[in-house]
């Protein structure tokens, strides 16, 4: 294959290679599907990783999109002193899911597939079983930790009104976990449309039902301050009323998913009575689970609880330096940058998912060429997207806030967006090696660097916000939190599977791509903004109006750029969703 140079093996057991060949006929057979190089192009495209992680990025894109919107009449009906204790409440909420269901995904669709390569049909239905102990258990806990512990955990943020937000949050700790298992499945037979439409169900009633609660409650909120001579109930309220939204997409999206595995119950029974073997014992599936889930759980932990450790040291920090009237004002313009950073790393996060399953069968059946490829496609695709979202991000900042926060001051947000923007990069980079370590096996490696990378993080973070630095020092400490573990990971990817991988086309030729998009959309948001009227600019019609034509140049002058370098293969091309038409156009 172009782009790299193949120096090893990753030595399959005898016993791997001589099934390889009658395996992947059986699981080709049951899945309607192959990844032989024999199959012709398009076939290739709709069977990949590659296209079942487009379909997921899209819906995961879709799903920020959506997110983005609502959170505009959201954070105008809650205030930014609302979306801090929004925000706040959702990083304890993340952490706990986390711990409760972050990992069930994943962990899940790594075990399943490995059985489906074997046809181990009884298996799965241990599997799917002790999951759904795991995850009644693990999810009354959480529940209980946030609802019964919300007063705590808000003294611990030092935050007393974030306590409403929490305890909203409690149940939909234990949906999760419960939709996580239906999410396992699906992706374990490396199918990803059901999550796909699940998450975007999910998020459209979440979007509903957050803003009509939010509003309702906001109103209550407002009463409340009158009758206890205060100020905070409006804003906690009305942020608690946002929580309730995401329970209720989250229990839409688990009925979706239970009615749609109903529809297919009946072939799956009959795989299952066809399977001859014996099934392993619970105890053995249990093993297997855990050990498969408790390196994810708290690698993942690790990965994503710095959320957690900067919302705790930013407030504490900011306490003892006299300037805690500040910690939910500067905490919400935080949360604003969020909802625009999340957007660009739907894409890694929705190809991981899908990479993990597909990576999990090449090293089970010892495929190394199958294993190099993904491996590789996986990089570059994700960087394909990620660089031109920073150097975007970046240079069109300012239509973006205004677009999106019209009547707000968002100069602060606008300076702290423009820092942020590179842990886009960094964050895409990092969260798709982890994900190819793990489908390789390595569980434990991404623990490992993200251990490291979040104790130098801590000491970045402490050291700047003492010198001054309040939000920026949280931006810089993310940045190199996330670029740590690119460098840790990326040495250990190559130090197991020893394969080089294309760095001008995966990183040097999308820079410059990036950077020369970049330059062209500034230019033209600037051309547009000097024509419209200057009490138009910086409204909310003016800024989309200086929004859209960027975008829309940007793209097509980013990928002729990358077309005129020929970063592109006919191979890469046809990886790519779409890939024969833009070889047609190529040609």
């Amino acid at each position: 294959m172009t782009g790299y140079h193949e120096r090893g093996s990753l030595r399959p057991s005898s016993d791997q290679r001589t099934n390889r060949p009658s395996t992947f006929h059986q699981y080709d057979k049951i899945q309607g599907s192959s990844d032989r190089e024999s199959e012709n192009s398009a076939h290739l495209r709709r069977t990949n990783f590659v296209f079942q992680g487009s379909l997921l990025a899209i819906a995961g894109i879709i799903v920020r999109i959506i997110g983005m919107i609502y959170r505009v009449p959201l954070t105008a009906i809650i205030g930014t002193e609302g979306n801090g204790y929004y925000t706040s409440a959702f990083s304890i909420y993340s952490l706990l899911l986390i711990l409760s269901s972050y990992s069930l995904p994943t962990s899940l669709s790594r075990v399943i597939s490995q059985n489906l390569a074997k046809n181990q049909y009884k298996n799965i239905v241990r599997v799917l079983r002790a999951a759904l102990v795991y995850a009644t258990v693990i999810g009354f806990l959480m529940f209980s930790v946030l609802f019964f512990g919300a007063d705590r955990l808000a003294d611990m943020l030092h935050k007393p009104y974030v306590s409403f937000s929490l305890q909203a949050l409690a149940p939909t700790v234990w949906i999760m976990a419960y939709l996580g298992i239906a999410r396992g499945y699906f992706q374990g037979t490396g199918n990803m449309v059901p999550t796909a439409i699940s998450q975007i169900l999910e998020q459209i009633l979440n979007a509903i039902v957050s803003v009509l609660c939010a509003d309702i409650l906001y109103k209550k909120g407002q009463i409340a301050d009158i009758l206890y001579q205060d100020h905070e109930y409006a804003y906690a309220f009305g942020a608690k009323g946002g929580c309730i939204g995401t329970g209720a997409g989250a229990l839409l999206a688990l009925i979706f998913l239970l009615l749609l595995y109903r529809t297919r119950r009946g072939h799956f029974r009959r795989m299952v009575r066809k399977d001859p073997a014996s099934p392993d014992s619970y105890r053995h599936i249990a093993l297997v689970l855990g050990g498969t889930m408790l390196p994810i759980l708290i690698s993942s932990t690790v990965y994503n609880m710095s959320t957690v450790v900067d919302d705790y040291i930013f407030g504490n920090v900011m306490t003892a330096i006299g300037r805690e009237t500040e910690i939910v004002l500067l905490w919400g313009v935080f949360g604003e940058y969020r909802i625009l950073f999340n957007i660009p790393v739907a894409l890694a996060n929705s190809l991981s998912s899908s990479l993990i399953p597909s990576l999990t069968r090449a090293v089970e059946a010892g495929d190394r060429r199958n294993t190099i490829r993904r491996t590789r496609y996986a990089i570059r695709f994700t960087m394909l997207i990620a660089i031109p979202a920073t150097f975007g991000m970046i240079a069109l900042i300012h239509p973006i806030c205004y677009m999106l926060f019209p009547s707000k001051n968002v100069e602060t947000l606008i300076s702290v967006t423009r820092v942020g923007a590179v842990a886009i990069l960094f964050y895409s980079l990092s969260t798709i090696s982890n994900a190819i370590l793990q489908g390789l096996g390595y569980l434990h490696v991404p623990l490992r660097n993200a251990v490291i990378s979040l104790v130098v993080h801590i000491v970045s973070l402490m050291a700047m916000l003492y010198a001054g630095l309040d939000l920026y020092a949280v931006m810089w400490s993310n940045i190199l939190f996330a670029f740590l573990m690119c460098i840790l990971n990326q040495i250990d990817i190559h130090k197991h599977v020893r394969f080089r991988q294309g760095i001008l086309k995966t990183y040097v030729y999308p820079c410059i791509a990036a950077l020369i998009m970049g330059a062209v959309c500034y230019v033209l948001d600037q051309g547009i903004a000097h024509v419209l009227p200057a009490s138009m600019r910086d409204g909310r019609l003016g800024s989309a109006i200086r929004l859209c034509p960027a975008v829309c140049v940007g793209i097509v002058v980013y990928f002729l750029c990358l077309l005129a370098m020929h970063a592109f293969t006919k191979e890469d091309l046809d990886a790519m969703p779409m890939g024969g038409r833009l070889k047609r156009f190529v040609r």
